[in-house]
């Protein structure tokens, strides 16, 4: 079928958050924190893209992920590049993306062994509204009391450089070996390509585009995947109802119609063009 709602999967985590986004239900006071949710497509498949929200209440490792050739090398299917949109932050929240200055693999190490690659990478502040995109091989730590949308590559590999004395294993050969060492620059944007679309991400690996409001005709090649994750506003796509915290998969054409509020992205497969 042409559109299908996806099932949501609830990840606890203890860095995660007892106040989630509205449309997603809170977790018990007494009960563990929500750090994730996924969306899944039904049965055993794999799609290319993974969407997810994540709430965080606590700083996340500093970690990296490899690309699609280093993940092959280690017999592991594909890399990851991802992007964030922040829906809401508290203030002072932060995202490290990349180091400040040039540094070296031996320094990359030694600072991860005692701590001081907090001290080494970009801290930016960031409120709702904030898009990032992150290839792989970007050093990276999502700040504590963060509200966003990830759009990724469908791999959980990630090489953890710094976990906070948190007991959990670290990935330091690894993770040095596909480190960019150079600071991370933001891709420049390709633009407005008609009203109401914005194209964020035009990477090798997935295409993510932003639309406002309205009605459209999705058109995607013969067996390409989209999804439809809705940011704000409510609407039907093939006779699919979805609201603010759905995803939707879409493949071949399918009619779109989004109430005059509806803030949406749409994903897909970096070799395919819509």
């Amino acid at each position: 079928m042409p559109a299908q709602l996806l099932a949501m999967h609830r990840v606890e985590k203890p860095w995660g958050s007892h106040r989630l986004w509205p449309g997603f239900a809170d977790p018990a006071p007494d009960g563990e924190p929500v750090g994730e949710v996924w969306f899944q497509s039904p049965g055993d498949a794999a799609p290319d893209l993974l969407i997810k929200y994540l709430f965080t209440s606590e700083k996340l490792s500093v970690q990296v992920h490899p690309d699609d050739a280093a993940a092959q090398a280690r017999g592991l299917p594909r890399g990851k590049d991802e992007c964030w949109l922040i829906l809401d932050a508290e203030p002072e929240s932060t995202i490290a993306i990349g180091p400040g200055e040039p540094i070296d693999a031996k320094t990359l190490r030694a600072a991860a062994q005692d701590g001081s690659i907090v001290d080494l990478l970009d801290w930016k502040p960031v409120r709702a509204g904030d898009f990032f995109y992150a290839p792989s091989g970007t050093v990276h730590a999502i700040g504590a009391g963060i509200t966003l949308i990830e759009v990724q590559q469908n791999s959980e590999t990630t090489y953890r450089l710094y976990d906070y004395g948190r007991p959990r294993e670290l990935h330091l050969d690894d993770g040095v070996d596909v480190a960019v060492l150079d600071p991370w620059l933001p891709p420049e944007s390709p633009g407005v390509v008609e009203h109401g679309r914005t194209i964020l991400v035009e990477g090798p690996k997935f295409v993510l585009e932003r639309w406002i409001g309205g009605d459209r005709m999705i058109r995607l090649p013969h067996g390409a995947t989209g999804w439809l994750v809705p940011v704000r506003g409510s609407g039907e796509v093939d006779g699919v109802a979805w609201r603010a915290g759905d995803c939707v998969s879409v493949s071949g054409s399918a009619v779109l119609t989004a109430s005059s509020d509806a803030d949406l992205l749409f994903a897909y497969p970096g070799d395919t063009r819509i």
